[in-house]
């Protein structure tokens, strides 16, 4: 798990804090209720939003070799069960319907065995089971929130599946697991007392204490500093393959890549020269590969800590594991060094004000919520140590020997989460994925960006960011080459009107547009702008004059665009269902004399800058003749704005010559059944 990461586990260790207010047990009396941690409250009620939800749950998937002994296994587990009253606890809603840890008592768990010895294609029945299994969610409310499943290949191989809700538990958990079961079983087999010392601690210990820590000065402290560190922070906008759902799925893949020894070997020396780790050398590679991939250079990605960092939890099996968000500025374009000593600046002060829970920092500063989105992060990064991922720790007497599975859950809990292991051979890395947002292929492409970055990193790492390296050298050439120098004539002297102006002399009676069941021939959507851009030279209208564009989609939209085109000016396109806000501030920042619009959006738009309304003030009197040209290929067509997602939003300037240049490539690359390819220069223009 993401919690079992070299930072995390180096800064428990270094960090354990006896000098603080001591924890102590808390008082075990129904007239006391038991309060849920932060982080557990945030489980509870996104499983009241959804209850069949498989996201949270927390299998350990192991082939075992040899013997199994079902029943000393359940015993086992029985006696973790008692051991950790975490394992044994309910969450309940109060008569105010505010949520509480109900400790109850001891439960026998009973493994239940999936027997396929002899049945047919039974490996990919054990993995259906195993997936099955570990995607079946729990009832928050029975305080039986751990299962045990041994599917039986043969007398002396098994699979086994350990799974738990993870408002119990966490990486590290999983680690104790292993390490206690390993007795617990073995005491089983010999039927004799397990070697364990005592818990003096639980985990609803830990949750009292945690509550009344963070109250007053204290909370007010590490309050101050996230507050400045995360003011206005805005959503990563990555260039997704889908729409974005109004809910996630929770559906999700992964793509595997490694990274070479001799690579990961460089990066770790470029860590130790800047007095960094690899967590933050990585960290800055991923950055970078997510800031171009955005064109932003604000970049806020989530990771895992432990949470560990009094001695009194060490040992305790629950949720401690906190989610820190990393924001760093890759503006300037500095070196990459410069950049790994910003990120090295953000992670450090962010490990000195880790007490936060991330639940308790999302409501104080309460982001704009969006189901579809998690609150001030959507991607995540995690370093696991070495080990952590393979099986390290798990073991059972009488045995030949664990190892882990993997199990193919199809689930993703972010947007985008990298997880990077140490291993002999380099750096084997995860991207899992949301596949409501990105197809496969999307993803296994960013996978060879961040392998060619961090080699290009490896090779130069006081280079600026503007001149590493992530492109593959097929990439490379596709765009240096298969994408460029092919040239072709075009009609560089014409502009976008005089195109529709020449096809409605060749194919008057030629539709133009169709709207529902109506339809206009170019002759009646010529007609209808001229007149219009006769109005509008009478206003003084001249080249390069901006002029807004308000409307709902509707053929007056397309006439307007072509009659101030015919004008000799250029149009701002502006959706009529932005914000106030934003409409107002396009509108100031292009300065546009005039606002065409009709009636009724025109009474959200701001009153000090003329408006003409295409429902009532159609100047249908002018001439029906085509204006004396005024704009050349190199005035402007139209400035469209930026989405803003990263401030302001930005105007872009579009001259004709441009735009002519890729109408008449549409209509080479993708032919139309009409003459001319004029369905694809419409539709385009």
């Amino acid at each position: 798990m993401g919690e079992n990461s070299v930072e995390a586990r180096l800064l428990s260790r270094m960090r354990k804090r006896a000098d603080e207010s001591r924890m102590a047990r808390a008082t075990r009396d129904d007239s006391v209720p038991l309060p849920l941690s932060f982080a557990q409250q945030r489980l509870w009620f996104l499983d009241q939003l959804t209850p069949d939800s498989p996201e949270y749950l927390v299998p350990s998937a192991l082939r075992v070799r040899g013997a199994l002994d079902v029943t000393a296994l359940g015993t086992a587990l029985s006696a973790l069960v008692a051991r950790h009253e975490v394992l044994r606890t309910a969450f309940r809603a109060d008569e105010n319907g505010t949520p509480r840890q109900v400790v109850g008592s001891p439960w026998p768990v009973e493994v239940t065995v999936h027997d396929l010895r002899g049945t047919e294609n039974a490996g990919s029945r054990a993995r259906e089971i195993l997936r099955t299994e570990s995607r079946r969610p729990f009832d928050l409310g029975t305080g039986r929130l751990l299962r045990a499943d041994a599917v039986r290949m043969a007398d002396d191989d098994h699979f086994l599946l350990v799974t738990l809700h993870h408002i119990v538990s966490d990486g590290w958990s999983s680690g104790i697991l292993a390490r206690e079961l390993r007795e617990l079983y073995a005491a089983a087999l010999d039927g004799r007392p397990p070697v364990l010392p005592e818990l003096p601690l639980q985990y609803a210990d830990f949750a009292v204490w945690q509550r009344e820590q963070l109250t007053g000065p204290a909370l007010d402290r590490r309050l101050d500093y996230w507050r400045d560190r995360l003011a206005h922070v805005m959503p990563l906008e990555l260039p997704t393959d889908h729409q974005r759902p109004a809910a996630p799925s929770g559906d999700g893949d992964v793509v595997t890549f490694s990274v070479p020894a001799e690579v990961a070997e460089r990066l770790r020396a470029t860590a130790g020269t800047q007095g960094a780790s690899l967590f933050m050398v990585l960290l800055s590679l991923f950055e970078i590969v997510l800031a171009r991939y955005c064109r932003q250079d604000d970049i806020a990605v989530g990771t895992p800590i432990a949470g560990r960092n009094r001695a009194e939890t060490e040992d305790l099996i629950g949720f401690f594991v906190n989610t820190l968000v990393l924001r760093t500025d890759l503006s300037g374009d500095p070196s990459f060094t410069e950049l790994l000593a910003r990120v090295k600046d953000t992670a450090l002060g962010a490990y000195d004000h880790q007490d936060l829970p991330f639940e308790r920092l999302v409501e104080e500063l309460a982001p704009d919520r969006d189901l579809s989105r998690n609150p001030l992060f959507q991607t995540m990064f995690v370093l696991q140590a070495p080990g952590s991922a393979d099986g390290q720790g798990w073991e059972l007497a009488g045995t030949d020997g664990v190892e882990p599975v993997e199990v193919e859950r199809g689930l993703a809990k972010f947007d985008l989460t990298l997880t990077a292991v140490e291993s002999a051979d380099g750096l084997k890395a995860v991207l899992e994925y949301r596949t409501d947002l990105f197809e496969r292929s999307t993803i296994e492409r960013m996978a060879g960006h961040i392998r060619t970055l961090a080699a290009s990193v490896a090779d130069t790492p006081d280079a600026r960011l503007s001149e590493l390296n992530m492109l593959t050298p097929r990439e490379r050439r596709q765009i240096l080459v298969d994408w460029n120098g092919h040239t072709g004539p075009y009609p560089d002297t014409a502009t976008i009107h005089q195109l529709i102006e020449d096809r409605t002399a060749t194919h008057p009676h030629a539709i133009a547009l169709t709207h529902g069941t109506q339809q206009w021939t170019y002759t009646q959507l010529n007609t209808r702008a001229n007149q219009l851009a006769h109005h509008l030279r009478h206003r003084g209208i001249t080249p390069d004059t901006l002029i807004a564009v308000c409307l709902d989609h509707h053929p007056d939209l397309i006439t307007t665009i072509l009659a101030i085109l015919k004008a000799g000016a250029a149009f701002v396109p502006l959706d009529p269902h932005y914000p106030t806000d934003r409409l107002t501030y396009m509108l100031q920042d292009s300065n546009a004399p005039l606002v065409i619009t009709t009636r009724d959006i025109g009474q959200h738009l701001p009153h000090h800058i003329p408006q003409l309304h295409t429902d009532t003030h159609w100047p249908d009197t002018q001439p029906h003749t085509n204006p004396t040209p005024l704009a050349t290929p190199d005035n402007l067509a139209y400035v469209i704005y930026t989405s803003g997602s990263t401030g302001q939003p930005k105007g872009v300037q579009l001259e004709h010559r441009g735009v002519v240049n890729y109408l008449h490539w549409c209509n080479h690359n993708y032919p139309t059944t009409e003459p001319n390819g004029i369905g694809t220069l419409l539709y385009s223009s």
